[in-house]
């Protein structure tokens, strides 16, 4: 019975034995896989569509599990609302992310200074620039960068407007709290904003601004490596030895997003739909000019969808192409028209809500106020001379049409009227070589009268 009971023993410990070893041998792939790496690759400016990029980008790299997002970023610049999106993905992010901005000769100005600030870990390629924070209201000037700095920042002179106080005020604390989130030089973030200054990579480096630079994404990786970054309220240490890098371009779907997304774009889309409606509508039957009028309206439509727009602009562009359009069909001078170019370039200046960097310039509005007056007064006026002028063809063109009879007998009269012989009829006697006129047509038959003496 003991020894019964013994061997049960060892079997049950060989069988244990046996199945850790097994799951070890099937954990072992999964221990030995190599860290995975996503790098987005950011070039322009930030809208809608290269927040909705990141974003994607960002979730797919959680849902991969990845060590690490590198986010290569070079910009000039853009909209406040996209900005503030990418900053909440980063911050509520489960995977690191470092900003590199790069390559060299690139930089992380306006909107990418907000961005650099905000990411776990800020990098910079050599000969890059950041900096240049300060919101411009539209129809502002902000301050000047060459000027010299103020001893302090309560000798800062002071902002345009209330409005433009509060912008900037705004702005300053919300950069402010991310350098103390991340614990960058705050000092720097409010001067990028209140005084726009900028800064090099080794004077950023330098004074706290970012944590390194490096050359290229394999640099980063190298210096990143085993080094340990604060993800919420814990900590993670970042294994990337040969890591697997993965790098994501803006795919098409994303570039078309991004071109929509300019308000220049989307305002030269609704024009065009204006026009396109406007000649279906003086001109019916040509098909062509609604059917794009209405594809590039719609495409405006989505864009303006995207942006931030103020709908006060929306509308008094709506109303100046009315007006113009409105000019062509009311004896008013010139009064009516002049009234809808004006309303358009208010228009124009006040579609895009606040953000300066994504402002319509002023030339191409006055541009297209004027190419709009041209082809809606140049169009509209040719299609009402068409309309006006008397019809030459079919039918009704025969009415007042001068010919010769050339026939006459018991049953009737022929006359030649427009090189056709036609048979006609009168109340008066008819002979041949009598020159007629067209007075009606029934049918086939020609009521005429005669418009002169019989030619000898």
């Amino acid at each position: 019975m003991t020894s019964a009971t013994g061997r049960i023993g060892r079997l049950v410990r060989s069988a244990t034995v046996g199945l850790a070893v097994a799951c070890a041998a099937l954990a072992l792939p999964a221990r030995g896989e190599a860290p995975r790496v996503v790098v987005l690759v950011i070039d322009g400016m930030i809208n809608p569509a290269t927040a909705e990029f990141f974003s994607r980008g960002l979730s797919q790299a959680q849902a991969q599990n990845a060590s690490l997002v590198v986010l290569e970023l070079d910009t000039p610049g853009g909209l406040d609302t996209s900005m503030r999106q990418m900053i909440k993905e980063i911050l509520n992010s489960t995977v690191p992310v470092a900003t590199w901005v790069g390559p060299s000769g690139a930089r992380a100005a306006s909107a990418g200074t907000y961005i650099l600030y905000a990411s776990h870990i800020a990098a910079m390629a050599p000969a890059s620039n950041l900096g240049a924070a300060t919101p411009i209201a539209l129809g502002t000037q902000g301050p000047d960068p060459s000027g010299p700095a103020p001893a302090s920042k309560h000798d800062a002179p002071g902002p345009v407007d209330t409005l433009h106080e509060k912008a900037v005020n705004d702005a300053a604390a919300f950069l402010r709290s991310l350098a103390q989130l991340r614990g960058r030089n705050a000092d720097f973030a409010e001067q990028a904003v209140r005084h726009a200054r900028s800064m090099s990579a080794q004077e950023a480096l330098r004074t706290g601004v970012v944590d390194l630079i490096a050359s290229d994404v394999d640099d980063l990786l190298r210096q990143l490596d085993g080094r340990s970054i604060a993800l919420g309220a814990s900590s993670t240490q970042l294994a990337l030895a040969g890591a697997l890098v993965q790098t994501v371009q803006p795919d098409w779907r994303t570039g078309v997003l991004a071109v929509l997304s300019n308000p220049t774009v989307a305002l030269a889309l609704m024009m065009l739909g204006i026009y396109g409606l406007f000649v279906e509508v003086v001109h019916p039957g040509m098909a062509l000019p609604g059917v794009a009028g209405g594809i590039c309206l719609l495409l405006a439509l989505y864009a303006l969808h995207m942006l931030p727009v103020n709908w006060a602009g929306v509308g008094l562009i709506l109303l100046g192409a009315a007006l113009m359009i409105a000019e062509v069909f009311l004896p008013t001078f010139g009064v009516v028209g002049v009234g809808g170019i004006v309303a358009l370039l208010v228009g124009g200046m006040m579609l895009v809500s606040g953000d300066a960097d994504a402002a319509i310039p002023f030339p191409f509005l006055l541009g297209m106020a004027v190419v709009s007056a041209a082809v809606i007064f140049g169009f509209g006026t040719f299609a009402m001379r068409a309309r006006r002028r008397p019809i030459v063809s079919g039918s009704e063109g025969l009415i007042g049409a001068a010919g010769i009879v050339t026939w006459v007998d018991e049953q009737g009269a022929l006359a030649q009227v427009q090189g056709a012989s036609w048979k006609v009829r009168s109340r008066e006697p008819l002979a041949a070589g009598t020159a007629v006129r067209v007075e009606r047509v029934d049918g086939l038959t020609l009521e005429v009268s005669a418009a002169g003496q019989p030619r000898s």
